[in-house]
């Protein structure tokens, strides 16, 4: 038994000399250029690996300083560097001068993917010589085989993805993990992707993609299911931050391309939204259950679905888009009806949309049919709008037009204005805001009509006509209406959306009252004059006849 030990020791000792010594008995580094040769031949770009060392307990050979060159036109630095690549290698052929190859790690690199202005990529040219079809055996020979490993892997890997001469800052993905099996440039393979997102967030993206296309590698078809998390939207570079779009969102879906046509369909998650750069993140989550179409080669999109909730408030948006430069330029048309106004209120700051201070909409439902065309970031929207049966809470419209009073009659106060319709026109723009064909229904008050503007930083300018009836009409008010001929008395809104204040048109009043008496001189009817005596005494602050 003593000797069968003493035999297996000897045995396992020579066996761990063998070990030891080969790697120092096998010189790798004379595969080097071998090493290059091949490898830049298969990717269409110089490749270069410094020191190679062997472990045959891994039966992998490693390299050090690993740099592959970028595509001329865009870089002259390189298009990946790595600290170290792992190849697995099988041990017997190499004792006998054989390199055979069974997976590739690259290990932490760092890969730069740059885009041109006319749509190309740093990386569209790679591959091409061995994505290429194999040529025809020679006479008594045969074709050199096509570049394939079993198992190509990325580990911790940093990607950083911009703009050729753009002053943006490029996006950096951290912790980029790509495993892929059986690859070969011309047929199809097997991946999954994950990373880390800018200013956290994740990607998880699987499925299928070649044969690489041998003209332009970014064209490679593929089909993948894709799920991230937390992203933050204004952090990728699609979203130009002078649009003021920002917020965290999720996608689960799946993302598909025959190399020419893409199509995107899923479901996006927003939280925290902002949609104007004056705006504040909204509360409330939004969903887009969606299915965009892209054109690759023109650059341009179809969105066919983009279903919008907002809990129970539904709109439906669809229309195209197209990349002209550093942008995206939209013409899409929005169509949301009768939307429960509950549930968009908490969402309008997120929209720049600024009620006066203390107050809130309750209830009712809004309406709209808006265009939306322009580059994203200087964005045009203009359709009617309609408010129905809802109420402005914590705001007193009566006693706002108080001052209208000297010739209204009576004011009429209540905490809340209850609105039963209210509609406009409405063109908002980067230069600010318009509202024409204002017709405000306050059952309360009366009907006031007009139209004005909003600058961006949010001050009134408005000229409109109140036709007052119920608590507010006096007789000075349906003379001045007469005599106007607009049927109204006409006041101005200026001050801020915040605290609007409402001023009467003293001017145009007393041509109105003016106009009437005249009328009424010319009729005969000379008693009114008392009618004209007291309003201006009230409107110059003076008392009025008994």
């Amino acid at each position: 038994m003593k000797r069968w030990l003493r035999i297996g020791g000897i045995a396992f000792a020579i066996l761990l000399l063998i070990l030891i010594v080969l790697p120092f008995v096998i010189n790798v580094n004379r595969f080097r250029p071998q090493v290059q040769s091949e490898a830049s031949s298969a990717l269409g770009r110089q490749v270069t690996v410094g020191n190679l060392s062997l472990s045959l307990l891994s039966g992998s050979v490693g390299a050090d300083n690993i740099a592959i060159a970028d595509d001329p036109a865009f870089s002259k630095s390189p298009f990946v560097t790595a600290k170290s690549l792992k190849v697995g290698v099988e041990v017997m052929p190499l004792l006998f001068s054989k390199f055979n190859v069974t997976y590739i790690t690259l290990e932490e690199p760092q890969i730069t993917l740059l885009k041109a202005a006319n749509g190309k990529w740093n990386f569209s040219s790679i591959g091409g010589a061995s994505a290429k079809k194999e040529p025809e055996p020679k006479a008594g020979g045969s074709a050199p085989p096509a570049f394939s490993v079993a198992k190509l892997n990325i580990d911790h890997g940093k990607l950083s993805v911009g703009k050729v001469n753009s002053s943006a800052k490029p996006v950096v993905y951290d912790n980029v993990n790509i495993t892929v099996s059986n690859f070969s440039f011309n047929s199809e393979f097997p991946f999954q992707l994950t990373a880390q997102l800018p200013r956290g967030g994740d990607a998880n993206i699987s499925g299928k993609a070649g044969p690489i296309n041998p003209e332009d590698a970014s064209k490679t078809p593929f089909q993948t299911s894709v799920k991230i998390n937390n992203l933050s939207i204004g952090a990728i570079g699609l979203v130009d931050p002078a649009s003021g779009i920002s917020g965290q969102a999720n996608f689960d879906g799946t993302l598909n391309s025959n190399g020419s046509q893409a199509k995107a369909v899923g479901l996006f998650t927003g939280r925290q939204l902002k949609f104007s750069p004056k705006g504040t993140p909204g509360p409330k989550v939004v969903t887009i259950k969606h299915s965009v179409d892209v054109d690759l080669d023109k650059e341009m999109g179809t969105i066919k679905q983009a279903d919008i909730a907002v809990g129970s408030a539904q709109a439906h948006l669809t229309g195209t888009f197209q990349a002209q430069g550093d942008t995206q330029v939209v013409n899409l048309k929005l169509n949301a009806p009768n939307m429960p106004v509950d549930e968009l209120e908490p969402m309008l700051p997120s929209l720049g949309v600024v009620v006066p201070q203390g107050s809130q909409l309750k209830g009712g439902t809004l309406s709209a049919e808006l265009g939306i065309a322009g580059p994203i970031d200087k964005l045009v929207i203009t359709g009617p709008v309609k408010l129905s049966n809802t109420q402005l809470a914590n705001f007193d419209l009566g006693s706002k037009l108080g001052a209208l009073s000297a010739f209204a009659g009576k004011s009429v106060s209540n905490p809340n204005t209850t609105i039963q319709n209210a509609s406009l026109d409405a063109r908002v723009a980067p230069e600010g805001t318009k509202a024409d064909n204002i017709n405000l229904n306050v059952p309360a008050i009366g009907v006031i009509t007009g139209g004005g503007t909003v600058s961006p930083e949010g001050a009134l300018a408005f000229k409109m006509l109140a036709n007052l009836h119920g608590g507010m009409v006096g007789g000075i008010s349906q003379i001045a209406a007469a005599g106007s001929g607009k049927g109204g008395i006409p006041f101005a809104v200026e001050g801020t959306t915040s605290n609007p204040k409402f001023i009467p048109d003293v001017g145009g009043v007393v041509g109105g009252l003016a106009k009437g008496e005249l009328g009424n001189v010319a009729k005969g009817q000379v008693p009114g004059a008392n009618n004209l005596n007291n309003s201006l005494g009230g409107l110059l602050g003076g008392k009025k006849k008994q």
